[in-house]
């Protein structure tokens, strides 16, 4: 990486944000010391995907720095340098982690919509070169949806894109990926089993735990480790003892999570010293329950919850902040105070009216309201292709070429057309049928494709008749075109074709470059252009098809034919639709 470098490698760029989105939900100050040695390489670009996670790692400093005005300045900047991004996973990770930042900023709405659009990214990847199959970008993307999803409350759909996540990392095959998503994934059981048990569903709780002990252990047994800090290994112990909670091994959850309690407080972040504690009053309030409101664990309790509230509230996770609140309430009650519930009750009813509300139900309706919006753009998308579009062939239709004609400047540049008509078209549909002659026409439509030069374009005119466009071709140039096309035509194999005989085709051209009697001047436009291109056409077919004719060419190309058969005087008849 060159930092200050007008043009960087956007490789380079990749290479940062992976080690920026390694450290972004840590709480210390690897993140922001990252930002900084980062800031000139990101500054030194202009593509909007770029743009757009300049601002947001900006946004993600300023909530880190309590600047909200600031943060809210750098979404809204990144927000609309998303709009000019294509879809893909790259912008999927890209609104997913802006999401997060929302959320960490209480701005649910905000996040929901974001979440959103980048679930629908990762679920109806579009046809890019980048959608569709594993990627880091993909998998990322569902490593901060799910967060995302989890800190709206969401679950259910936290535990989906965990587990999408998991899926995308085992065919990336990296061990670290692996063991990270594996991580994400038990962790996420474990919150939900958290929830279903709280909410009476007992045995669907039991059911998600032993899935999370199972993610947990089959990441050591991937035999990858984080060597940086153990920071990743005791979360992974803390998850693991609270997901033996859940699944009711209280007794053998508790020794484990006593000692990564002991390891986290002495050198643990102020977060997952909260969230330590947390998980430790969770399995005491079990264990004070079981053994009949027993005072001395739930006093115990009482305590960590308290110490991990204010932890969360001083990492900005409050969502945990609110958990922490409810549940003093609710221990507080079990253990015969009151006066203690009620005050840790209205704590926590005041701070969740700022809350998402309606979480669950507003997902589903913005979901269904930006997939049917989407699919409404998509069948829009659609409609305007099948209007300038040949569903036979898949060639341009002729509303397409007459854009295409309207768009080009004639004055500037030479420029050919090439009229096509399949020569003797209506003795295949008489002869054969139909559908044969749908084979034949696709069939032209493909060599013609194929021995264009690189550049040219070709459009089904109208029936048998074809239009090849030939930018910046004069027209000796644009004949040689049209004589191999023509030969191509000639020489490919009919016989898996019930037609009566070969196929051949007539070619008449034009160009504004020419100086010969009856071209165009590049004044006159492309109808006068394509009217002499249709002349020189007949002509050809007058001459004994199978031709190529031109205004300057003197005598028509291709080999010799019947000059003077009346039956040709026109391009032939019936065609296909």
């Amino acid at each position: 990486m060159h930092p200050g470098s007008a043009r960087v490698a956007s490789g380079d760029l990749e290479a940062a944000l992976w080690r920026l989105l390694a450290s972004s939900d840590r709480q210390d100050d690897a993140f922001l010391t990252l930002v900084g040695e980062t800031a000139d390489a990101f500054a030194g670009t202009s593509d909007p995907l770029w743009v757009a996670w300049r601002s947001a790692l900006a946004a993600r400093r300023a909530l880190l720095g309590n600047e909200p005005d600031q943060a809210a300045q750098d979404v809204a900047a990144a927000r609309e340098s998303l709009d000019k991004c294509d879809p893909s996973a790259h912008t999927a990770l890209a609104m997913s982690y802006l999401a997060h930042i929302q959320v960490a900023a209480d701005h649910f709405d905000s996040a929901m919509l974001l979440a959103v659009d980048a679930s629908l990214l990762t679920e109806h990847p579009p046809p890019t070169a980048d959608a569709g199959g594993p990627s880091r970008a993909l998998l990322q993307a569902h490593r901060w949806l799910s967060m995302t999803l989890a800190a709206l409350d969401l679950e259910e759909l936290a535990v989906a894109h965990a587990m999408r996540a998991q899926h995308v990392a085992a065919a990336l095959r990296s061990p670290e990926d692996q063991w990270r998503m594996r991580l994400l994934s038990a962790q996420q059981h474990t919150e939900l089993a958290q929830t279903l048990r709280r909410r009476g569903n007992a045995d669907r709780a039991r059911e998600l735990a032993g899935e999370a002990v199972a993610c947990a252990a089959s990441a050591r047994e991937l035999g990858w480790e984080p060597d940086e800090d153990a920071t990743e290994l005791d979360l992974l112990d803390v998850v693991q003892a609270w997901a033996l909670t859940c699944a009711d091994d209280l007794d053998g959850a508790l020794g484990p999570l006593r000692r990564v309690r002991r390891r986290v407080e002495a050198e643990g972040s102020l977060w997952l010293r909260g969230y330590t504690g947390l998980a430790l009053a969770r399995l005491l309030a079990r264990m004070s329950q079981r053994d009949g409101n027993d005072e001395e664990s739930g006093e115990e309790a009482i305590g960590l919850l308290v110490d991990a509230g204010g932890a969360f509230a001083a990492a900005g996770d409050r969502r945990r902040y609110r958990q922490s609140l409810l549940e003093l309430g609710q221990l507080s009650a079990d253990l015969g105070r009151p006066a203690e519930a009620l005050h840790w009750l209205e704590a926590y009813r005041a701070d969740t009216g700022r809350a998402q509300a309606r979480g669950r139900e507003l997902w589903a309706e913005m979901f269904v309201r930006r997939s049917r919006l989407r699919e409404a753009e998509r069948q829009a998308a659609l409609l305007r292709r099948h209007a300038l579009e040949d569903p036979l062939t898949g060639l341009g239709n002729r509303r397409s070429a007459e854009r295409r004609l309207g768009a080009l400047p004639l004055s500037e540049q030479p420029l050919s057309l090439a009229v096509v008509d399949v020569d003797r078209f209506k003795s295949v549909n008489d002869a054969a049928s139909h559908t044969e002659g749908d084979v034949v026409l696709r069939r032209v439509a493909d060599l013609l494709r194929e021995h264009s030069r690189t550049g040219d374009e070709v459009y089904r005119w109208a029936g048998d008749e074809f239009l090849v466009i030939l930018p910046r071709a004069t027209e000796p140039q644009a004949v040689v075109v049209a004589e191999r096309l023509r030969s191509a035509v000639a020489a490919a194999d009919w016989n898996d074709v019930q037609i009566p005989g070969p196929v051949t085709v007539s070619i008449g051209v034009a160009s504004t470059a020419g100086t010969a009697e009856g071209t165009p001047g590049a004044d006159a436009g492309w109808r006068a252009l394509f009217d002499a291109a249709d002349l020189h056409l007949f002509s050809a077919k007058r001459s004994g098809r199978n031709r190529v004719r031109a205004p300057g060419a003197g005598a028509s190309t291709g080999p010799a034919g019947d000059p003077g058969d009346d039956e040709d005087a026109a391009p032939d008849g019936e065609a296909n639709p």
